[in-house]
């Protein structure tokens, strides 16, 4: 029997409904809507794309939302006071740096500017203030796609507390974090990455495993306990037509997506997956639609802890 299918555009919806209330509440406190700014540094293309798709529903919820451009050529230093100067701002109560920077910023770009926005405006979670309290289990701000992802499964009423959990891959945007949450909900966690020997041995006994490795089609049946809760976070566009036949299967329906698009986005778990496990998101419509949701609810809880500061409006 297949897999069940974790519906992360439907609960993303449901966060966005239950997040119009709080700004409207909020906006009649405070006299102006929760404010959101967006930084965007050159012009890569993913980043254009995930940037509109996050301005679009900021706005659909009634968040102010302020996009902020800086060229490529733009310096390190340039960007770190535009973000000062939101850290500043009264009207800004979350700050999102999109990411990758531009190379030429340097390879400590990204920490140094993460480390430069205010933690009470990291609706993000990236600043080492809030991954410590995160760690305590006490954090407001926590990373979107991770916090995303327990919002799914206790939706999808999947059962966390003394499960197996295992987290492939162990970044600080999604793995780390990931594992931090399913700890403080009980569960029994493993973090497994690229050094990992017996891999599947290990992913096998999960009773839930997130894969955020970034490797298409990575993750097999071999990986996979029978009735597992998948989570899958990987998001690769192909454009391989062999590599896509090989991943679905000739005849396939994402096959013939590809063959009319002439790219496919896929996941870090196979297909064949959902035979074996219990239940699984969906590349796309799983955890993305997700990131995005608690990036407004983050920024919503931002605006009403700095009015909460304040004694009054932000």
């Amino acid at each position: 029997m297949p897999a069940r299918v974790l519906d992360g555009t439907a609960a993303a919806a449901q966060i966005r409904e239950e997040v119009g209330p709080r700004v409207e509440a909020f906006a009649a406190r405070a006299r102006r809507p929760p404010g959101l700014g967006i930084v965007l540094v050159g012009e890569n293309p993913a980043s254009e794309m995930y940037v509109g798709g996050k301005v679009k529903s900021a706005a659909s919820v009634g968040l102010r939302v302020d996009l902020e451009r800086l060229p490529t050529t733009a310096s390190l230093a340039s960007l770190v006071a535009l973000v000062e100067r939101l850290n500043r701002s009264d009207v800004h109560d979350g700050i999102l740096v999109q990411s990758p920077l531009p190379e030429g910023m340097g390879a400590d770009a990204e920490r140094r500017v993460f480390d430069a926005v205010s933690p009470a405006k990291d609706v993000d979670g990236f600043h080492p203030i809030n991954v410590g309290k995160l760690v305590q289990n006490r954090a407001t701000l926590v990373a979107c796609t991770p916090a995303g992802i327990v919002e799914l499964l206790e939706r999808s009423n999947i059962v966390i507390a003394g499960t197996r959990a295992v987290v492939i891959g162990r970044s600080d945007i999604v793995g780390k974090p990931m594992a931090l949450l399913l700890l403080h909900r009980h569960a029994t966690v493993t973090v497994c990455h690229s050094r990992t020997p017996n891999l599947a041995a290990i992913t096998s006994e999960a009773d839930l495993l997130v894969a955020a490795v970034g490797r298409p089609a990575f993750v097999t049946t071999q990986f996979v306990k029978a009735g597992a809760t998948v989570v899958d976070v990987g998001i690769t566009r192909l454009t391989d037509r062999a590599q896509v036949e090989r991943i679905f299967g000739e005849g396939s329906k994402r096959l013939q997506d590809f063959e009319r698009r002439g790219s496919v986005v896929v996941g870090d778990v196979h297909p064949a997956v959902e035979q074996v496990a219990g239940a699984l998101t969906p590349v796309p419509g799983g955890v993305g639609p997700l990131t995005i949701a608690m990036l407004l609810k983050n920024t919503v809880r931002a605006a009403e802890e700095r009015a909460g500061r304040a004694g009054g409006a932000g």
